[in-house]
Formats: structure tokens, sequence, C-alpha cells
């Protein structure tokens, strides 16, 4: 019998454990019947295995169709946080002289210390991968491309762990950016895209 591949061993684990069934408050007091947890597979020692293995194979795919470089890979946190890590690392194990970085940005730059907004390897001149747990709205998606534009980097595309398929890739397409998602909300629990906007993300 073939064995799985990461991609489906990735779904599976996605399914079990970040896909939520029941009855939700949203933070706007709207209610839910679905609630997509990422952080319960990113969190998981051997989904986070996965996420890099799966994501770092699509960074090069993607990168060569589009013939561009990739310096440097982050997101807003913290849903952005374990993934960018878990890439890097799929990347470095591939290939221990990569110079590939990875970065996080911050909601707001700090208070305090050196004050940065955007914490890790970026540098101004990077090109530069976004990444993102969930699109929903694509707004968080959105901010962390605005912060490394204004701090000098160039965005070359969005890598996301889902689509839910409810406007936000349109969102962040419409901004130039190209978006492409490991799986989309369809992927994980069958149902068409285009259904009322509903669900509730971690």
């Amino acid at each position: 019998m073939k064995s799985a591949t990461p991609r489906e061993q990735l779904l599976k684990i996605l399914k079990d454990k970040s896909v939520h069934r029941g009855a939700f408050t949203l933070a706007s007091g709207a209610h839910s019947d679905l609630y997509f947890d990422a952080k319960q597979t990113t969190a998981d020692p051997q989904g986070l295995i996965l996420v890099g293995q799966v994501g770092w194979q699509l960074v090069k795919e993607t990168a060569a169709s589009l013939n561009v470089q990739v310096d440097s890979i982050g997101g807003l946190t913290i849903g952005a946080d374990a993934i960018a890590s878990s890439i890097g690392i799929s990347a470095c194990l591939e290939d221990p002289s990569t110079k590939l970085q990875t970065f996080i940005v911050r909601k707001e730059a700090k208070p305090h210390g050196r004050q940065k907004q955007i914490e890790g390897n970026f540098a101004p001149g990077h090109w530069v991968v976004i990444v993102d747990d969930v699109i929903t709205t694509g707004g968080s998606t959105l901010q962390a491309i605005k912060a490394i534009e204004a701090a000098g980097g160039k965005v070359v595309f969005v890598i996301v762990l889902v689509d839910r398929q409810e406007g936000g890739r349109k969102n962040i397409e419409d901004g130039g950016y190209r978006v492409v998602p490991i799986f989309t909300r369809a992927d994980l629990i069958g149902e068409n895209a285009g259904r009322p906007a509903h669900i509730a993300v971690a």
C-alpha cells in the first residue's frame, strides 16, 4: 500500500486537530458553527514538521514559477511565527548552506528596547514571502505586507496554511500579491466555497 505523502499526512492532522464544530461566539459577538484552530496543528511537533516540509516545497515551486528569489520568510505574530520557523528549518535541513532567513512582524512596534516592529532576520532589500496560518478577510496578511514594505522589503508572494475562501485571498490579490494556499476550507470540510461568512478562526 502506498504511504501517505507529507501533504496528505498534514491534511489528516489538520482535520483531526484543527476543525471544531459546535456553537461559538466570535469576538465581534456574532455566532459560528465552525471553529478552525490552526495552532493546534502548528503546536503539534509532527504537524509542525509537516508544515515546514510542505510549505518549503511550495515556496520553492512558486519562486521557480515566478522566477524570483526568496531572502526571508515571515508574517504577523502569532499565527505566522511557527509556520515561518518550520519552513526555514526545512530549508536548512535540505541545504545547510542556505541563506534563507525568518522573521516575525509585531502588530505594533515595541515601546522599549530597540523599539522594533519586525523581529528576527529581515533586512531592507530582502525579497520576502509572507506566511499566515489562515486567510479570512486578509487583514493580518495585509498588515504584515505593509510593515515589510515600509521597512524596505519586497513581497514576492504569500503562502497560507488555509484559505477559508471568504474573500480574503481576493483582497490580497487585488493589492497585487499572489496568494498560494496549502489547503482551502473545501479541502478541510468538504463543502463548497461561497457559504456565508460565519466561521470563527483562532
